[in-house]
Protein backbone atom coordinates (compact mmCIF):
# COMPACT_ATOMS: atom_id res chain seq x y z
CA UNK A 1 0.00 0.00 0.00
CA UNK A 2 1.42 3.28 -0.90
CA UNK A 3 2.65 5.79 2.02
CA UNK A 4 1.00 8.96 0.20
CA UNK A 5 -2.02 8.94 -2.05
CA UNK A 6 -0.18 12.39 -3.51
CA UNK A 7 2.69 13.94 -3.41
CA UNK A 8 3.10 17.38 -5.02
CA UNK A 9 6.90 18.09 -5.53
CA UNK A 10 9.19 21.22 -5.76
CA UNK A 11 6.63 23.98 -5.11
CA UNK A 12 6.53 27.42 -3.56
CA UNK A 13 4.78 26.95 -0.63
CA UNK A 14 2.45 29.82 0.87
CA UNK A 15 2.33 29.56 4.54
CA UNK A 16 0.45 31.58 6.84
CA UNK A 17 3.65 33.65 7.08
CA UNK A 18 6.30 32.67 4.67
CA UNK A 19 6.82 30.94 1.65
CA UNK A 20 8.92 27.68 1.70
CA UNK A 21 10.24 25.37 -0.65
CA UNK A 22 9.54 21.85 -1.14
CA UNK A 23 7.53 18.89 -1.41
CA UNK A 24 3.63 18.68 -0.30
CA UNK A 25 2.06 14.90 0.61
CA UNK A 26 -1.62 14.39 1.04
CA UNK A 27 -3.69 11.49 2.06
CA UNK A 28 -7.29 11.04 2.92
CA UNK A 29 -8.14 14.71 1.61
CA UNK A 30 -5.99 16.13 3.91
CA UNK A 31 -2.14 17.35 3.83
CA UNK A 32 0.04 15.49 5.74
CA UNK A 33 3.44 16.85 4.97
CA UNK A 34 4.33 20.30 4.53
CA UNK A 35 7.62 21.47 3.15
CA UNK A 36 11.05 19.76 2.68
CA UNK A 37 11.06 15.65 0.43
CA UNK A 38 8.37 13.75 0.72
CA UNK A 39 9.54 10.61 0.73
CA UNK A 40 7.88 7.03 0.52
CA UNK A 41 5.85 5.46 -2.15
CA UNK A 42 2.35 7.86 -3.50
CA UNK A 43 -0.46 6.42 -5.85
CA UNK A 44 -0.16 10.00 -7.62
CA UNK A 45 2.59 12.80 -8.35
CA UNK A 46 2.42 16.30 -9.66
CA UNK A 47 5.33 18.11 -10.41
CA UNK A 48 4.92 21.42 -9.30
CA UNK A 49 8.25 23.25 -10.22
CA UNK A 50 8.00 26.86 -11.26
CA UNK A 51 4.62 27.27 -9.38
CA UNK A 52 3.31 28.76 -6.35
CA UNK A 53 1.43 26.90 -4.09
CA UNK A 54 -1.63 28.86 -2.35
CA UNK A 55 -4.32 27.76 -0.31
CA UNK A 56 -7.39 27.45 -2.14
CA UNK A 57 -8.97 31.09 -1.56
CA UNK A 58 -12.52 30.86 0.68
CA UNK A 59 -14.66 33.37 -0.77
CA UNK A 60 -17.38 34.48 1.62
CA UNK A 61 -19.45 36.55 -0.63
CA UNK A 62 -20.91 35.65 -3.44
CA UNK A 63 -24.60 35.52 -4.83
CA UNK A 64 -25.25 32.69 -7.20
CA UNK A 65 -28.97 32.96 -7.26
CA UNK A 66 -30.22 29.19 -6.48
CA UNK A 67 -32.87 28.58 -6.40
CA UNK A 68 -35.18 31.02 -8.54
CA UNK A 69 -32.59 33.37 -10.06
CA UNK A 70 -30.24 30.38 -11.60
CA UNK A 71 -30.66 32.30 -14.94
CA UNK A 72 -28.79 34.75 -13.53
CA UNK A 73 -25.59 32.51 -12.47
CA UNK A 74 -26.22 29.16 -10.44
CA UNK A 75 -23.82 26.95 -8.04
CA UNK A 76 -22.88 24.77 -11.13
CA UNK A 77 -21.66 27.81 -13.10
CA UNK A 78 -20.17 29.87 -10.34
CA UNK A 79 -18.23 26.94 -8.33
CA UNK A 80 -16.40 26.52 -11.51
CA UNK A 81 -15.73 30.11 -12.02
CA UNK A 82 -14.37 30.44 -8.71
CA UNK A 83 -12.40 26.48 -9.00
CA UNK A 84 -10.99 28.25 -11.88
CA UNK A 85 -9.63 31.71 -10.20
CA UNK A 86 -8.36 28.72 -7.61
CA UNK A 87 -10.95 29.37 -4.81
CA UNK A 88 -11.82 26.20 -2.90
CA UNK A 89 -14.71 27.08 -0.30
CA UNK A 90 -17.12 29.91 -1.06
CA UNK A 91 -20.31 30.75 1.34
CA UNK A 92 -23.16 31.64 -0.68
CA UNK A 93 -25.57 34.95 0.45
CA UNK A 94 -29.32 34.21 1.45
CA UNK A 95 -30.12 36.48 -1.39
CA UNK A 96 -30.74 36.78 -4.75
CA UNK A 97 -31.87 33.18 -4.56
CA UNK A 98 -35.84 33.22 -4.81
CA UNK A 99 -37.24 32.24 -2.04
CA UNK A 100 -34.28 34.23 0.31
CA UNK A 101 -32.61 31.63 2.57
CA UNK A 102 -34.71 32.77 5.67
CA UNK A 103 -36.13 29.10 7.09
CA UNK A 104 -35.04 25.60 7.93
CA UNK A 105 -37.21 24.90 5.05
CA UNK A 106 -35.37 27.34 2.45
CA UNK A 107 -31.79 25.58 4.00
CA UNK A 108 -33.15 22.13 2.71
CA UNK A 109 -34.06 23.49 -0.55
CA UNK A 110 -30.89 25.43 -1.19
CA UNK A 111 -28.93 22.54 0.22
CA UNK A 112 -30.61 20.15 -2.25
CA UNK A 113 -29.96 22.56 -5.29
CA UNK A 114 -26.18 22.69 -4.87
CA UNK A 115 -25.68 19.21 -3.95
CA UNK A 116 -23.87 17.63 -7.14
CA UNK A 117 -23.43 20.99 -8.61
CA UNK A 118 -20.60 22.54 -6.90
CA UNK A 119 -17.05 21.96 -8.15
CA UNK A 120 -15.67 23.54 -4.68
CA UNK A 121 -16.93 23.25 -0.94
CA UNK A 122 -19.66 25.61 0.06
CA UNK A 123 -21.29 26.69 3.02
CA UNK A 124 -24.75 29.24 3.52
CA UNK A 125 -25.51 32.59 5.34
CA UNK A 126 -29.04 33.03 6.22
CA UNK A 127 -30.70 36.34 6.04
CA UNK A 128 -31.80 38.24 8.32
CA UNK A 129 -35.58 40.64 7.68
CA UNK A 130 -38.49 41.16 9.39
CA UNK A 131 -40.10 38.27 11.00
CA UNK A 132 -37.38 36.35 10.56
CA UNK A 133 -36.04 36.05 13.69
CA UNK A 134 -37.96 33.18 15.24
CA UNK A 135 -36.47 30.83 12.73
CA UNK A 136 -32.90 31.99 13.35
CA UNK A 137 -32.27 28.63 15.65
CA UNK A 138 -33.42 26.18 12.85
CA UNK A 139 -31.16 27.66 10.74
CA UNK A 140 -28.20 27.62 13.28
CA UNK A 141 -29.22 23.43 13.50
CA UNK A 142 -29.02 23.13 10.13
CA UNK A 143 -25.34 24.93 9.99
CA UNK A 144 -25.43 28.66 8.44
CA UNK A 145 -22.13 30.04 9.03
CA UNK A 146 -24.22 33.32 9.94
CA UNK A 147 -26.71 36.36 8.95
CA UNK A 148 -27.18 38.73 6.63
CA UNK A 149 -28.85 41.94 6.54
CA UNK A 150 -29.05 44.71 4.62
CA UNK A 151 -29.43 48.28 6.08
CA UNK A 152 -30.82 49.50 3.29
CA UNK A 153 -32.76 48.35 0.52
CA UNK A 154 -31.58 45.52 -1.11
CA UNK A 155 -32.83 45.81 -4.83
CA UNK A 156 -34.96 42.35 -4.12
CA UNK A 157 -38.52 42.39 -2.94
CA UNK A 158 -38.81 39.53 -1.13
CA UNK A 159 -35.63 40.78 1.39
CA UNK A 160 -36.89 43.84 2.46
CA UNK A 161 -34.20 46.27 4.43
CA UNK A 162 -33.82 45.15 8.20
CA UNK A 163 -34.96 47.74 10.20
CA UNK A 164 -33.42 48.71 13.56
CA UNK A 165 -35.91 47.02 15.77
CA UNK A 166 -35.59 43.86 13.87
CA UNK A 167 -32.07 44.19 14.04
CA UNK A 168 -30.99 44.67 17.50
CA UNK A 169 -33.43 41.67 18.25
CA UNK A 170 -31.42 39.37 16.12
CA UNK A 171 -28.12 40.29 17.18
CA UNK A 172 -28.93 39.58 20.57
CA UNK A 173 -30.24 36.10 18.89
CA UNK A 174 -27.34 35.66 17.38
CA UNK A 175 -25.29 36.57 20.31
CA UNK A 176 -26.64 33.42 22.11
CA UNK A 177 -26.65 31.43 18.67
CA UNK A 178 -22.76 32.31 18.79
CA UNK A 179 -22.98 33.02 15.20
CA UNK A 180 -22.09 36.71 13.47
CA UNK A 181 -23.99 39.67 11.81
CA UNK A 182 -23.00 40.26 8.85
CA UNK A 183 -24.64 43.80 7.18
CA UNK A 184 -24.44 45.37 4.40
CA UNK A 185 -23.89 49.01 5.98
CA UNK A 186 -25.55 51.95 4.31
CA UNK A 187 -28.32 54.34 5.61
CA UNK A 188 -31.45 53.71 4.12
CA UNK A 189 -33.08 57.10 4.61
CA UNK A 190 -30.27 58.86 2.73
CA UNK A 191 -29.55 57.00 -0.24
CA UNK A 192 -33.57 56.73 -0.70
CA UNK A 193 -34.45 60.03 -0.79
CA UNK A 194 -31.34 60.97 -2.93
CA UNK A 195 -32.63 58.45 -5.22
CA UNK A 196 -35.84 60.25 -4.68
CA UNK A 197 -34.56 63.41 -5.84
CA UNK A 198 -32.50 62.42 -8.73
CA UNK A 199 -35.71 60.16 -10.48
CA UNK A 200 -37.64 63.43 -9.71
CA UNK A 201 -35.36 65.84 -11.45
CA UNK A 202 -34.46 63.28 -14.19
CA UNK A 203 -31.06 62.61 -13.32
CA UNK A 204 -30.96 58.72 -13.64
CA UNK A 205 -28.94 57.80 -17.48
CA UNK A 206 -25.20 58.83 -16.03
CA UNK A 207 -22.64 56.68 -13.34
CA UNK A 208 -22.50 60.40 -11.72
CA UNK A 209 -26.46 59.95 -11.18
CA UNK A 210 -25.94 56.99 -9.65
CA UNK A 211 -23.13 58.15 -7.29
CA UNK A 212 -24.80 61.10 -6.13
CA UNK A 213 -27.41 58.89 -4.28
CA UNK A 214 -24.56 56.92 -2.43
CA UNK A 215 -22.50 59.23 -0.62
CA UNK A 216 -19.66 58.02 1.83
CA UNK A 217 -21.37 59.18 5.16
CA UNK A 218 -24.60 56.79 4.28
CA UNK A 219 -22.16 54.03 4.71
CA UNK A 220 -20.17 55.55 7.73
CA UNK A 221 -23.60 56.34 9.31
CA UNK A 222 -24.77 52.66 9.34
CA UNK A 223 -21.83 50.99 10.04
CA UNK A 224 -21.58 53.20 13.22
CA UNK A 225 -25.61 52.52 13.94
CA UNK A 226 -24.53 48.81 13.78
CA UNK A 227 -21.25 48.64 15.95
CA UNK A 228 -23.55 50.48 18.72
CA UNK A 229 -25.85 47.50 18.33
CA UNK A 230 -23.33 44.97 18.41
CA UNK A 231 -21.75 46.83 21.20
CA UNK A 232 -24.80 46.20 23.53
CA UNK A 233 -25.66 42.91 22.41
CA UNK A 234 -22.47 41.50 22.43
CA UNK A 235 -22.95 39.96 18.88
CA UNK A 236 -19.80 39.71 16.57
CA UNK A 237 -20.46 41.88 13.46
CA UNK A 238 -18.99 41.54 10.00
CA UNK A 239 -19.10 45.01 7.61
CA UNK A 240 -19.18 43.58 4.31
CA UNK A 241 -17.72 45.27 0.75
CA UNK A 242 -16.19 48.52 3.04
CA UNK A 243 -15.93 51.24 0.42
CA UNK A 244 -14.60 54.10 2.28
CA UNK A 245 -11.83 54.75 4.19
CA UNK A 246 -14.05 56.62 6.52
CA UNK A 247 -15.67 53.24 7.20
CA UNK A 248 -13.08 51.04 7.86
CA UNK A 249 -11.84 53.69 10.31
CA UNK A 250 -14.82 53.30 12.01
CA UNK A 251 -14.36 49.59 12.12
CA UNK A 252 -10.60 50.15 13.28
CA UNK A 253 -11.57 52.56 15.73
CA UNK A 254 -14.78 50.17 17.61
CA UNK A 255 -12.33 47.24 17.42
CA UNK A 256 -9.62 49.61 19.69
CA UNK A 257 -12.66 49.50 22.27
CA UNK A 258 -13.04 45.68 22.25
CA UNK A 259 -16.16 45.72 20.10
CA UNK A 260 -16.12 42.09 18.11
CA UNK A 261 -16.57 43.99 14.40
CA UNK A 262 -14.60 42.71 11.66
CA UNK A 263 -14.78 43.93 8.10
CA UNK A 264 -13.81 43.28 4.47
CA UNK A 265 -13.67 44.91 1.25
CA UNK A 266 -13.31 43.95 -2.13
CA UNK A 267 -10.99 44.34 -5.75
CA UNK A 268 -13.75 46.88 -6.92
CA UNK A 269 -12.82 49.03 -4.29
CA UNK A 270 -8.84 48.77 -5.05
CA UNK A 271 -8.87 49.24 -8.62
CA UNK A 272 -11.79 51.14 -10.03
CA UNK A 273 -12.30 54.90 -9.83
CA UNK A 274 -15.02 57.66 -11.15
CA UNK A 275 -13.34 57.06 -14.73
CA UNK A 276 -13.58 53.49 -14.92
CA UNK A 277 -16.82 53.76 -13.51
CA UNK A 278 -18.30 56.43 -16.31
CA UNK A 279 -16.32 53.93 -18.77
CA UNK A 280 -17.62 50.38 -17.75
CA UNK A 281 -21.77 52.14 -16.62
CA UNK A 282 -23.81 49.14 -15.40
CA UNK A 283 -21.00 46.33 -15.32
CA UNK A 284 -19.17 48.53 -12.97
CA UNK A 285 -22.19 49.63 -10.80
CA UNK A 286 -22.32 48.64 -7.14
CA UNK A 287 -23.40 49.65 -3.94
CA UNK A 288 -21.75 51.06 -2.42
CA UNK A 289 -19.58 52.26 -5.48
CA UNK A 290 -16.55 51.89 -5.92
CA UNK A 291 -14.73 55.45 -4.30
CA UNK A 292 -11.11 55.94 -5.97
CA UNK A 293 -8.81 58.08 -4.92
CA UNK A 294 -7.95 59.00 -1.42
CA UNK A 295 -10.40 56.47 -0.01
CA UNK A 296 -8.72 53.68 -2.78
CA UNK A 297 -5.05 54.66 -1.50
CA UNK A 298 -6.02 53.98 2.19
CA UNK A 299 -7.80 51.07 1.71
CA UNK A 300 -4.62 49.67 -0.03
CA UNK A 301 -2.65 50.70 2.37
CA UNK A 302 -5.15 48.93 4.87
CA UNK A 303 -4.84 45.52 3.28
CA UNK A 304 -1.21 45.69 2.88
CA UNK A 305 -0.59 46.04 6.62
CA UNK A 306 -3.50 43.90 7.34
CA UNK A 307 -5.93 46.19 9.05
CA UNK A 308 -8.59 45.08 6.28
CA UNK A 309 -7.71 41.41 7.05
CA UNK A 310 -9.97 39.74 4.00
CA UNK A 311 -10.42 40.62 0.59
CA UNK A 312 -13.58 38.74 -1.22
CA UNK A 313 -15.45 39.34 -4.31
CA UNK A 314 -18.72 39.73 -3.62
CA UNK A 315 -20.08 38.01 -7.24
CA UNK A 316 -23.42 39.90 -7.82
CA UNK A 317 -23.97 38.62 -11.16
CA UNK A 318 -27.68 39.30 -13.21
CA UNK A 319 -28.76 38.46 -16.68
CA UNK A 320 -27.74 41.02 -19.56
CA UNK A 321 -30.89 42.48 -20.15
CA UNK A 322 -30.94 43.80 -16.73
CA UNK A 323 -27.64 45.23 -17.33
CA UNK A 324 -28.68 47.09 -20.68
CA UNK A 325 -30.78 49.43 -22.60
CA UNK A 326 -32.33 51.18 -19.25
CA UNK A 327 -31.20 54.01 -17.74
CA UNK A 328 -28.45 53.97 -15.33
CA UNK A 329 -30.46 54.15 -12.03
CA UNK A 330 -32.64 51.31 -13.58
CA UNK A 331 -29.48 48.76 -14.04
CA UNK A 332 -28.83 46.11 -11.46
CA UNK A 333 -26.53 46.94 -9.15
CA UNK A 334 -23.45 44.04 -8.59
CA UNK A 335 -20.39 43.05 -10.40
CA UNK A 336 -19.22 39.74 -11.89
CA UNK A 337 -15.95 39.09 -10.58
CA UNK A 338 -15.20 35.95 -8.32
CA UNK A 339 -13.04 34.07 -10.79
CA UNK A 340 -10.76 37.08 -11.10
CA UNK A 341 -9.72 38.09 -7.24
CA UNK A 342 -6.76 35.99 -6.41
CA UNK A 343 -4.99 36.80 -10.22
CA UNK A 344 -5.90 40.76 -9.44
CA UNK A 345 -4.28 40.75 -5.93
CA UNK A 346 -1.49 39.07 -7.72
CA UNK A 347 -0.99 41.64 -9.94
CA UNK A 348 -2.20 44.95 -8.39
CA UNK A 349 -1.21 43.46 -4.77
CA UNK A 350 2.20 41.30 -5.10
CA UNK A 351 4.04 43.14 -8.35
CA UNK A 352 2.45 46.63 -8.18
CA UNK A 353 2.74 47.04 -4.20
CA UNK A 354 4.87 43.94 -2.86
CA UNK A 355 2.76 42.45 -0.94
CA UNK A 356 4.16 39.09 0.41
CA UNK A 357 2.58 36.09 -1.09
CA UNK A 358 1.46 34.65 2.67
CA UNK A 359 -0.23 38.06 3.28
CA UNK A 360 -2.22 37.74 -0.10
CA UNK A 361 -2.85 33.95 1.09
CA UNK A 362 -4.17 35.43 4.56
CA UNK A 363 -6.53 37.99 2.96
CA UNK A 364 -7.97 35.73 0.61
CA UNK A 365 -8.25 32.75 2.34
CA UNK A 366 -7.04 32.00 6.33
CA UNK A 367 -7.85 34.96 7.97
CA UNK A 368 -11.57 34.19 6.00
CA UNK A 369 -11.69 30.81 7.13
CA UNK A 370 -10.55 32.30 10.56
CA UNK A 371 -13.09 34.76 11.33
CA UNK A 372 -15.89 32.16 10.09
CA UNK A 373 -14.87 29.36 12.27
CA UNK A 374 -14.90 27.14 8.56
CA UNK A 375 -12.75 23.55 9.94
CA UNK A 376 -9.91 22.89 8.19
CA UNK A 377 -9.94 25.69 5.73
CA UNK A 378 -7.96 28.22 4.12
CA UNK A 379 -4.27 27.08 5.29
CA UNK A 380 -1.47 24.60 3.89
CA UNK A 381 -0.45 22.67 7.33
CA UNK A 382 -0.73 19.74 8.31
CA UNK A 383 -4.38 18.08 9.22
CA UNK A 384 -5.97 20.96 7.27
CA UNK A 385 -8.18 20.02 3.86
CA UNK A 386 -6.04 19.43 1.10
CA UNK A 387 -6.81 22.64 -0.73
CA UNK A 388 -4.81 24.29 -2.94
CA UNK A 389 -3.92 26.21 -6.26
CA UNK A 390 -0.90 25.63 -8.22
CA UNK A 391 -0.36 28.83 -10.19
CA UNK A 392 2.37 29.94 -12.56
CA UNK A 393 3.09 33.76 -11.05
CA UNK A 394 5.28 34.60 -13.83
CA UNK A 395 1.93 35.00 -16.71
CA UNK A 396 0.47 37.92 -17.15
CA UNK A 397 -2.58 38.44 -19.32
CA UNK A 398 -5.59 40.55 -19.94
CA UNK A 399 -8.98 39.06 -18.70
CA UNK A 400 -10.33 37.77 -21.85
CA UNK A 401 -14.56 37.06 -22.18
CA UNK A 402 -13.81 33.20 -23.53
CA UNK A 403 -11.93 32.65 -20.20
CA UNK A 404 -14.61 33.43 -18.01
CA UNK A 405 -16.91 30.29 -16.68
CA UNK A 406 -19.75 32.89 -15.22
CA UNK A 407 -23.21 31.99 -16.82
CA UNK A 408 -23.30 35.59 -18.71
CA UNK A 409 -19.47 36.46 -19.90
CA UNK A 410 -19.43 40.02 -18.39
CA UNK A 411 -17.15 41.30 -16.05
CA UNK A 412 -15.73 44.86 -14.98
CA UNK A 413 -12.40 43.58 -15.06
CA UNK A 414 -12.35 42.46 -18.69
CA UNK A 415 -9.28 43.96 -20.30
CA UNK A 416 -7.27 44.49 -16.71
CA UNK A 417 -4.22 42.46 -16.26
CA UNK A 418 -4.36 39.80 -14.22
CA UNK A 419 -0.93 37.70 -12.82
CA UNK A 420 -1.04 34.10 -12.49
CA UNK A 421 -2.26 31.31 -14.66
CA UNK A 422 -3.94 28.84 -12.55
CA UNK A 423 -2.63 25.33 -13.38
CA UNK A 424 -4.68 23.23 -11.13
CA UNK A 425 -7.13 23.86 -7.99
CA UNK A 426 -7.15 21.05 -5.81
CA UNK A 427 -10.30 20.12 -3.44
CA UNK A 428 -9.06 17.98 -0.78
CA UNK A 429 -6.71 16.03 -2.56
CA UNK A 430 -8.69 15.71 -5.69
CA UNK A 431 -8.41 18.47 -9.18
CA UNK A 432 -11.13 20.78 -8.91
CA UNK A 433 -10.50 22.18 -12.35
CA UNK A 434 -7.15 21.88 -14.35
CA UNK A 435 -5.60 24.92 -17.16
CA UNK A 436 -8.44 26.60 -15.90
CA UNK A 437 -10.58 25.07 -18.35
CA UNK A 438 -10.47 21.54 -18.32
CA UNK A 439 -12.37 19.76 -15.60
CA UNK A 440 -11.60 16.93 -14.26
CA UNK A 441 -14.18 14.16 -12.33
CA UNK A 442 -17.73 14.94 -11.45
CA UNK A 443 -18.33 18.09 -8.58
CA UNK A 444 -16.74 17.51 -5.46
CA UNK A 445 -18.70 19.88 -3.32
CA UNK A 446 -19.70 19.26 -0.08
CA UNK A 447 -21.03 21.53 2.53
CA UNK A 448 -19.46 22.66 5.33
CA UNK A 449 -20.81 23.74 8.59
CA UNK A 450 -19.18 26.44 11.17
CA UNK A 451 -16.68 24.79 13.82
CA UNK A 452 -17.72 25.01 17.32
CA UNK A 453 -19.95 28.59 19.04
CA UNK A 454 -17.04 31.00 19.19
CA UNK A 455 -15.90 32.71 16.36
CA UNK A 456 -12.22 35.03 16.83
CA UNK A 457 -12.18 38.15 16.21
Amino acid sequence: MAEHETVIRNAAIVTTDAVIRGDLAISEGAFTVVGGAVNGSTVHEIDATGLVAFPGCVDSHVHFNQPGRTDWEGFASGSLALAAGGATTFVDMPLNSDPPLLTGQDFDNKLAAATGKCRIDFGFWGGLVEGSQRTMSELAERGVIGFKGFMCDSGIPEFPRVDDHTLYEGMKIAADLGLPILLHAENEEITRELTRVAREEGRIHEMRDFLATRPIIAEVEAIQRAILFANDTGCTLHIVHVSSAQGARAVLDAQSHGVDVSLETCPQYLLLDEEDLERLGAHAKAGPPPRGGADQTTLWEMVLDGRIPMVVSDHSPASPDLKAGRPLLDCWGGISGCQSTLQLMLEYGHSRRAMPLDAIGRALSGNVAERFCLPEKGRIEVGYDADLALVDATHVAPLSLETLHYRHQQSAYLGMPHRGRIARTILRGQTAIADETGTSGSPGGQLIRPRGRHLSG
